[in-house]
């Protein structure tokens, strides 16, 4: 199982990527844990300095930008 971190304070576009998430995820129908890291400490210590951002098992894939459907997707194959 994929587990997937997005981080953001809650912004629009920290919402709409964890949308795309969700997304990617059902079309993909892959098991994730998809977690909402809101608390800026944890975002800075994945070095994330512009939200919103996309960890996957770990590993920072997107950061400042709302990745679409078809780039997640990408990332989590």
């Amino acid at each position: 199982m994929k587990k997937i971190q997005v981080l953001g304070t809650g912004c629009p576009k920290c919402k709409k990527l964890a949308q795309v998430v969700e997304e990617a995820v059902k079309e993909l129908s892959i098991e994730a844990e998809i977690i909402k890291v809101t608390d800026i400490n944890e975002i800075m210590e994945f070095g994330v300095m512009s939200t919103p951002g996309l960890v996957v098992d770990g590993e920072v894939k997107f950061a400042g930008r709302v990745p679409s459907v078809a780039q997640i997707k990408e990332v989590l194959k």
